[in-house]
């Protein structure tokens, strides 16, 4: 059992290490990127099937992502790394979570051998909830009709849900994703139900903010997607309390850097943040990334834009929770 880092309800990841106790009952299948809309309807009726069994539900997912497991140089692509994912799960509901550590011998499974091994033996599944497009095993071989005939046989019940929808189009991990990359934050929130967040420990920068009266917090990216590079009004969750923000993700052309960076300007703070893990909420995009002509260009810049974030977030409610 892992340190649930706050989350506050169990996480274990391997299945041979789930207790007794949360065997048996409801498994909600999926990788959970994003915990968008489409996600919290899978969990929802989850959970009323966990209910009407009056049983444990688990929630099953995947650490690493498997998409990085077989794809390693693939680009960040993660909207949620494990902290907030779980975070997540837990707000909709899911009581505890097996992220089943995704190597090279689970990777081997057979879709015989998952359903067999992970579902029946580790978790005694009595039944499975997943989208209609979940695959599992070895080279993705096992398909939602296979668990329905499998659930047959061996006497566990299969529920899969049908795309969910908005006007037209499916909730998707993917589309949210191209939202960001774009800068469509308000596009992004509506299809995942709650906030985006950047979650990383403050590192030192090169202190450049505080020479120009705006001192920044350089928050790691790590797995986390890109959004599109520029500037966004921000909120960030510092010691226990949300506090408004602008915020500069990009490489600084006017400094020459090359590597990316995402850094903060809280409002009306001054503390010491360094080696803290900070949750920032993108609110809007404000503006892409430019090169400036030299510091008075800039400083300028930083002070509009720092304006422009107050006014907004001013008329904006806050969307995610501590």
């Amino acid at each position: 059992m892992q340190p649930d880092r706050g989350n506050m309800i169990p996480t274990f990841d391997d299945w041979r290490s789930v207790p007794a106790e949360w065997k048996g009952g409801v498994v909600a299948l999926g990788n959970f990127d994003g915990v968008h809309r489409g996600h919290q309807a899978l969990l929802a009726r989850a959970a009323e099937q966990a209910a009407a069994l009056n049983v444990p539900m688990v929630a099953l997912t995947f650490e690493p992502h498997p998409r990085r497991f077989f794809v390693p140089d693939t680009g960040p692509f993660r909207l949620t790394l494990p902290a907030a994912k779980t975070r997540l799960l837990a707000e909709y509901g899911v009581p505890a979570v097996l992220a089943q550590h995704f190597d090279a011998a689970f990777a081997a499974l057979t879709a015989d051998a998952f359903i067999a091994d992970v579902l029946l033996k580790g978790l005694g599944a009595r039944h499975l909830v997943c989208g209609y497009d979940f695959t599992f095993g070895a080279r993705r071989s096992g398909n939602v009709e296979q668990l329905h005939a499998e659930g047959q046989a061996k006497g566990f019940g299969v529920t899969v849900l049908d795309p969910v929808m908005r006007e037209g189009e499916i909730y998707s991990s993917t589309r949210i994703r191209e939202a960001l990359r774009a800068g469509w934050v308000s596009e992004a929130v509506g299809l995942l139900g709650h906030g985006w967040e950047i979650e990383g420990v403050v590192e030192l920068g090169d202190q450049r903010g505080r020479t120009i009266g705006f001192p920044t917090a350089n928050v790691a990216l790590g797995e986390h997607l890109r959004p599109r590079f520029g500037v966004y009004a921000v909120r960030a969750l510092v010691d226990g309390v949300w506090r408004d923000a602008v915020a500069n993700l990009g490489k600084r052309p006017t400094f020459g850097k090359l590597q990316e960076n995402f850094e903060i300007h809280l409002f009306d703070f001054a503390g010491d943040l360094y080696g803290k893990t900070l949750r920032v909420e993108l609110v809007d995009f404000l503006r892409p990334e430019m090169k400036f002509a030299g510091l008075d260009q800039l400083k300028t810049q930083i002070a509009a834009d720092g304006a422009a974030a107050r006014t907004l977030l001013a008329d904006r409610p806050a969307t995610s929770s501590q």
